[in-house]
């Protein structure tokens, strides 16, 4: 077997692994590279062979730094399934069309830009892949249940077991040719952190021979939820005192639902005032509704919290915005909201909007929930940036930053090696992959010392290895 990791290796974004085993080539994911000047351009390169040639592709999720990048696989000619989980399938029909939109928009900005400025490239800029490819690229989507056993190609076995991150997320295994030469890949996808809200707790795994295993957070650990339920209320009652509103970059999928669903749990539980809370992204809609729909993978807490929700609409007033101006008529609301919005990186999208209007008020606050990859905006606003670029201005930052990481959707340290214990033994070869490299290589020196694991690699991306078990 061999294995080249073509992103998400010495970084967070990109996440695609391409295998070759017994003539057959696939990849696990195929996601997008974002944040950062170069991003644009290793997406380009990011397609390294013939489409043609590789038979299938196995999605772990829907977030778009995992299967970004299918809808351009398929336009250079991939012509083989891709498959994924039925929510992943479900949250994919709003995803890859919106990521499409945000790419044509892009490229005619640009395309605006240097005509106004006279600045005329050799040809115009041309998005990653339209909306229409993207719609096409639906059509190769196969999906299949956490737990049910698919084999794309003889001698390959794939089953899909809860990871726990969004909805729909799984850990990829993968079997490799028939007893008594049969061999275990094991990628973990993304690994959401035990005992949070909305989702169930990520699957164990007995064995690996192989095992790729993230690293978002594998060198630090979350605050407590009840740590981090308090800082969120500390945060919304501070800015309202001050009259001001909380604005809170999410990503539409996974995030945005599962901030919703722990505002609500604060107000049940009176440690909140009655709320008003905005979700100003239409994509997060859809996947709010998708998520309802599959209400069944969802954990017995979210469950009762959305029936709480539907019966005390006047104490958790939640408006989820549709048009340009229902997204416009929020900024006439000076105080007392909170306002939700993606990107979640603040990279495009309504946040920019909103942080326009509020990062230059002292009266609000914006709090950031996630992870922020390098070279993004909200990276550079977590790292103290006093002015930041918004639509061609400069605009101050006086709003007052909130970091609150225990909301992560990713396992810290302490929830990765909790999850390696569920193996029986050490896999023959770890890869740590998905974290920026010094977390990626912290996260490696913890799973030698504290697991006692010999062969742990951390690979860069481009990097291949012949593994000799098939």
């Amino acid at each position: 077997m061999r294995i080249e990791f073509l992103g998400a290796a010495g970084e967070v974004t990109g996440s695609c692994y391409l295998i070759e085993s017994r003539g057959t080539k696939f990849l696990i994911d195929c996601g997008m590279f974002q944040g950062g000047r170069d991003a644009h351009a290793k997406n380009l390169g990011a397609v390294r062979l013939d489409p043609r040639q590789i038979a299938f592709v196995v999605l772990s999720h829907a977030h778009i730094d995992h299967s970004g990048l299918i809808p351009r696989l398929v336009a250079l000619g991939f012509r083989g399934r891709v498959y994924c989980t039925p929510a992943t399938a479900a949250l994919l029909q709003i995803m890859l069309p919106d990521s499409a939109h945000v790419q044509e928009a892009e490229a005619a900005w640009q395309n605006r830009r240097r005509h106004v400025s006279g600045k005329f490239a050799r040809a115009d800029a041309a998005p990653l892949y339209t909306v229409n490819q993207a719609l096409l690229s639906l059509d190769h989507l196969e999906p299949v249940d956490y737990d049910r056993p698919f084999s794309p190609q003889p001698g390959l076995e794939f089953v899909f077991r809860d990871a726990g991150h969004i909805l729909g997320s799984a850990i990829v295994e993968c079997t490799i040719g028939a007893a008594p030469d049969r061999h275990r890949l094991v990628v973990s996808g993304d690994l959401g952190q035990p005992d949070r809200p909305l989702m169930r707790d990520p699957a164990r795994i007995a064995h690996a021979d192989v095992l790729l295993i993230e690293s978002t957070y594998g060198n630090r650990l979350h605050k407590t939820l009840e740590e981090t339920e308090a800082e969120l209320v500390g945060a919304i009652s501070e800015t309202f005192a001050r009259g001001g509103n909380v604005v809170i970059p999410a990503f539409a999928v996974g995030r945005t639902q599962e901030v919703v669903h722990v505002l609500a749990k604060l107000v049940r539980g009176g440690r909140l005032p009655d709320l008003t809370v905005f979700v100003d992204s239409p994509m997060a809609t859809a996947a709010s509704a998708t998520t309802l729909r599959f209400a069944r993978l969802l954990d017995d807490e979210a469950r009762s919290i959305a029936e709480w929700m539907v019966h005390n609409r006047r104490r958790f007033n939640l408006r989820f915005t549709a048009t340009v101006r229902d997204s416009m008529a929020i900024n006439q609301v000076t105080g007392g909201a909170v306002i939700i919005a993606a990107s979640g990186m603040c990279n495009a999208g309504r946040i920019l909007h909103h942080l326009s209007q509020n990062l230059p008020r002292r009266q609000s606050s914006v709090v950031i929930t996630g992870f922020q990859a390098q070279g993004t905006l909200g990276r550079r606003l977590v790292d103290g940036a006093r002015e930041v670029n918004l639509f061609g201005e400069r605009v101050p930052v006086k709003a007052r930053l909130h970091t609150i990481g225990g909301l992560s959707a990713h396992a810290d340290q302490a929830g990765l090696l909790a999850w390696l214990t569920g193996f029986r033994k050490a896999p023959r070869r770890t890869f740590v992959v998905h974290g920026e490299r010094q977390n990626s290589i912290e996260f490696a020196d913890a799973i030698r010392t504290k697991l006692r694991w010999t062969d742990v690699i951390v690979p860069s991306r481009g990097d291949a290895h012949d593994i000799g078990c098939a």
